[in-house]
């Protein structure tokens, strides 16, 4: 089966622990979408011999398990942040990887266009415009939620504090540089059925649009 060029790819930003996934997810749930998993997708990269070559040549032993695998804790306390080490770690890191992930999301935007009666991919790429991968989007949504908010989030669901979020979020363009750089935004502070609503509309002016 051919590759359907014309189904739209949605990109779906946000800043962290604005539950961009959780949205992604759940529309997939309600129609007829394909979630690509731009975190995912880095993952794998990371398992790649070629790659894991580099990052050891870069940061050395310390960033892997005693198995052989890239440690990604060893290797996020290397590059988040931003002091001017921690900068330069990480634009390295983002030279060896970025690439290798970019062409593993061609791949998996262009499988997931075979999936029969499809009506879209969901992009969900935390790093998206930051890494300029926006190029493979038909459009871009932003998922606006309150610094509060995320902040929660993120201490229930991950045990971070404050200083660990600005640390993380050192590595991304702040929440209202995306929100200017994307084509369409859903506020999701509150209701997640408003919130679902809101993608499901944009999905459908996305979709107006290519008629």
């Amino acid at each position: 089966m051919s590759t359907r060029g014309d189904v739209p790819v949605i990109g779906i930003v946000g800043g962290i622990g604005s539950g961009k996934s959780t949205l992604a997810r759940r529309l997939a749930e309600q129609r007829p979408v394909v979630v690509v998993d731009g975190d995912d997708a880095g993952h794998r990269v990371l398992e790649q011999p070629e790659v894991q070559q580099k990052i050891r040549e870069r940061f050395g032993d310390a960033v892997f398990t005693e198995t052989g695998v890239v440690d990604r804790r060893a290797l996020a306390r290397q590059v988040f942040g931003d002091d001017k080490a921690q900068r330069q770690a990480r634009a390295d890191l983002e030279q060896i990887v970025h690439p290798h992930i970019k062409q593993e999301l061609i791949r998996r935007i262009a499988e997931a266009r075979r999936t029969p009666e499809i009506e879209a991919v969901l992009l969900d790429a935390a790093i998206l415009l930051e890494a300029g991968w926006n190029d493979l989007c038909t459009a871009v949504v932003f998922v606006d939620t309150s610094h509060d908010e995320r902040l929660r989030r993120v201490k229930a669901g991950r045990g971070w504090d404050e200083a660990e979020l600005r640390r993380r979020e050192a590595s991304q363009h702040p929440p209202e540089v995306k929100q200017r750089l994307a084509d369409f935004t859903v506020t999701n502070s509150h209701s997640l059925h408003q919130s679902l609503e809101e993608l499901s509309q944009i999905l459908d002016r996305v979709l107006a649009r290519r008629l």
